[in-house]
């Protein structure tokens, strides 16, 4: 038999016509959201009030003081009537933290390109930002306030040593995962260090870049904050480190319990749009972003 098509006995029947069948399946939403990312916000939203609702019962039936444990309602209402000063003081534990981060990527993405493109370098001056990375911020803080002298500077200083290495060593990390085999490709057809680097090393990087970028984020944030209680213990510092340290003495309990809440929400507000834009970049190219059938 010449022909190399099945017979139509051998071909697999099931009762509907092939030609009705969708190729892929329809992504169905609910509300402009895509009906399997519901379960991943439904769980979380769900355990979450739950354990709100089990947190305010227990200080009900326990009778716990406020300046103990406050419920979850008291917090509610002290953010609403601190939310003027509280407001004030995040503002400015997330300028430090933005201008920390910013100055991370500059710095930390420089770095990278210079110690790919020259081993010798990279072999010279990494180890020290591995010591940069290993040294407690809280440690040198301090003496970083007494150096600097300006004290906004310092807090930048600060929040920017414990968000620098996460960026550094996955950017240097991307730039040497590029294919070799296309490094060898584009050596051939005579490419520059400039060409290979922008066309190749570059895009190779951007997954892992976004990657350190999403751990950068958090710690930029944790730095701003570390750096704001030991500045803030001499009441230099008007962040929200100050305030949880302003009601700790003050033994206003509910109102530091809403500064750690507007510390958190920030910190998950800064991933989740980190997260976004690592999807816009990666979602057409990259396997970690493309949607995957079952």
């Amino acid at each position: 038999m010449t022909d190399a098509t099945l017979p139509p006995a051998a071909v697999p029947h099931d009762g509907t016509d092939a030609e009705a069948r969708p190729i892929f399946r329809e992504d169905r939403k609910v509300l402009g959201i895509s009906t399997e990312a519901w379960p991943g916000i439904l769980a979380p939203l769900g355990i979450g009030i739950l354990a709100l609702a089990a947190w305010e019962f227990i200080v009900w039936w326990r009778e716990i003081p406020p300046f103990i444990l406050p419920g979850p309602l008291l917090i509610a209402k002290t953010l609403v009537a601190d939310w003027g000063t509280l407001s004030a003081s995040l503002w400015v534990t997330l300028r430090i933290t933005a201008a920390a981060l910013i100055a991370a990527v500059s710095l930390g993405v420089g770095l990278a390109v210079l110690f790919t493109q020259s081993k010798w370098l990279e072999k010279s001056l990494f180890p020290y930002a591995v010591i940069l990375q290993v040294t407690p911020v809280v440690s040198i803080a301090p003496l970083i306030i007494i150096w600097v002298g300006d004290i906004n500077l310092s807090l930048l200083i600060c929040a920017w040593i414990v968000a620098f290495f996460p960026i550094l060593s996955n950017t240097i990390l991307g730039l040497n995962s590029a294919d070799h085999n296309l490094r060898n490709l584009f050596e051939l057809y005579g490419a520059s260090r400039w060409q290979t680097l922008r066309h190749l090393r570059l895009p190779a990087a951007l997954p892992y870049f976004l990657g350190g970028l999403k751990i950068s984020g958090g710690l930029a944030l944790i730095g701003a904050v570390v750096a704001e209680f030991v500045a803030g213990s001499g009441g230099s510092a008007s962040g929200l480190a100050y305030r949880i340290l302003e009601a700790g003495y003050q033994l206003k309990i509910p109102r530091m319990f809403a500064a750690l809440i507007m510390i958190s929400m920030s910190g998950i507000a800064i991933f989740l749009t980190i997260s976004w834009v690592s999807h816009l970049l990666l979602r057409r190219w990259h396997e970690s972003a493309l949607k995957r059938e079952n």
